[in-house]
């Protein structure tokens, strides 16, 4: 066995074809579509060339993830390999970097996929026996700033301090025995797999003479960090041309799916015309509810008015009934008898008002003779002084006769007010 340094590194592939390639995967539409969100589908392109161009062992393709309860999609992954550095000595760790559908929001999903002349090294701090990788760059996956080629370089460095797969030798075989044609001496710390190899050498397992070749069954997978705790399968990956013959396929099922799409479009604005028009009804609906809510207090108002003007015509009805005798003899009625107080508030009250408005008119009296010089200033000033003091006096007393007057009314329009209800 010799390591794979000696056969040369993988050919670099055609960026173009590889463009190509990840511009048509990505943008199918349809039931064949990829579930990428479509504002992500860039970076993730951007990803895989970046990839692709930094590690040529890796190889975008599409394949189908199947979950433990039945799911099946179709997903992106790298397949190949990835190199680490060995004691001095560089070798491919097969690897497969799945990228889930949350991806680049979420980490991918990594495997090392050993072939049949390798076995996983048990117990290894970042894989487990079915292949899982979880390293710290996986965990501490930030959106959007990490990456699939710094995953690429840390996978890298992880494995060379501490490769996780061994090479098994075949049964029956010795430590003098070797089936190369080409013998190598010294034992190899790998053998050839293709692009990818592991070291004999790199733990317990090299010190034994013979490892018998097991016949290595379907490997079940740990639970799935997106969705359901089963494993996964992968089927025969696909072909960029096979993807270029599924196309014309795809684009029958698109149009199909275009006008379906339509159709559910033209109906969902239907629907939301009609949500629209249900709530500027129930607006409507409380404007209404809230003018008749108006109109109801409203009238409570006027009936409690018409209340009081009836209450009011009733008295004015008493009132002239009492004086319609005097209206037969108005000829001999004297001015002065004309008014007649209903009670002594009423009467001391003229008596003020009157008493009032007659010193008014003597003040303005002597303003106009002291303007005229008719009488002397300060005979003037005296008998103002003397008519505002009295004149203080009488409206001091209306005030209070006023008021004892709204007291009564008051009162006697309460009495009255509980006798018409009554």
């Amino acid at each position: 066995m010799v390591p794979p340094s000696s056969h040369g590194g993988p050919s670099p592939p055609n960026p173009q074809l590889t463009q190509q390639f990840l511009s048509s995967v990505l943008s199918q539409r349809g039931p064949s579509a990829l579930p990428y969100s479509e504002d992500t589908k860039w970076l993730i392109r951007q990803h895989l060339v970046s990839l692709t161009t930094a590690y040529a062992s890796l190889e975008p393709k599409t394949a189908t993830f199947i979950h433990n309860d039945g799911r099946s999609v179709n997903l992106l992954q790298a397949d190949g390999t990835v190199p680490m550095s060995f004691q001095g000595v560089t070798y491919n760790i097969p690897v497969v970097i799945w990228l889930m559908e949350s991806y680049p929001r979420h980490p991918p999903c990594v495997y090392v996929n050993p072939t049949r002349d390798m076995i996983i090294k048990r117990p290894h701090p970042h894989v487990n026996p079915s292949g899982l990788v979880s390293i710290p760059y996986l965990q501490n996956w930030v959106y959007p700033s990490s990456n699939l080629v710094d995953l690429v370089r840390n996978l890298s460095a992880l494995f060379g301090r501490d490769p996780p797969l061994y090479s098994q030798r075949r049964a029956g075989s010795s430590p003098n025995s070797n089936p190369n044609p080409n013998p190598n001496p010294n034992p190899s710390p790998a053998s050839n797999f293709g692009h990818s190899s592991v070291s004999s050498n790199l733990g317990p397992a090299a010190g034994s003479v013979g490892y018998p070749r097991p016949a290595i069954p379907p490997r079940a997978y740990p639970p799935s960090p997106y969705g359901g705790s089963g494993s996964f399968s992968r089927v025969q990956t696909d072909d960029p041309t096979e993807v270029y013959k599924r196309n014309a396929i795809n684009k029958l099922v698109e149009v199909v799916h275009g006008d379906i799409t339509g159709l559910r479009k033209s109906r969902e604005a239907e629907m939301e015309g009609m949500f629209n028009a249900q709530a500027m009804l129930r607006v409507r609906e409380d404007q209404l509810n809230k003018g008749l809510k108006e109109m109801q207090d409203e009238k409570e108002g006027l009936e409690q008015q018409l209340q009081m003007v009836l209450m009011n015509s009733d008295v004015l009805d008493a009132w002239f009934r009492e004086n319609e005798s005097k209206t037969r003899n108005l000829e001999a009625l004297d001015v002065d008898d004309a008014i007649e107080c209903v009670d002594s508030l009423s009467k001391q009250m003229l008596e003020c008002t009157a008493s009032d408005l007659a010193l008014e008119d003597a003040i303005y009296s002597l303003d106009k003779a002291a303007q005229e010089g008719s009488i002397p200033f300060d005979q003037y000033l005296r008998n103002v002084r003397l008519l505002s003091r009295e004149q203080f006096f009488h409206r001091a007393t209306a005030a209070k006769v006023r008021a004892a007057q709204m007291e009564a009314q008051v009162s006697n329009m309460a009495v009255r007010i509980a006798q018409y209800v009554s």
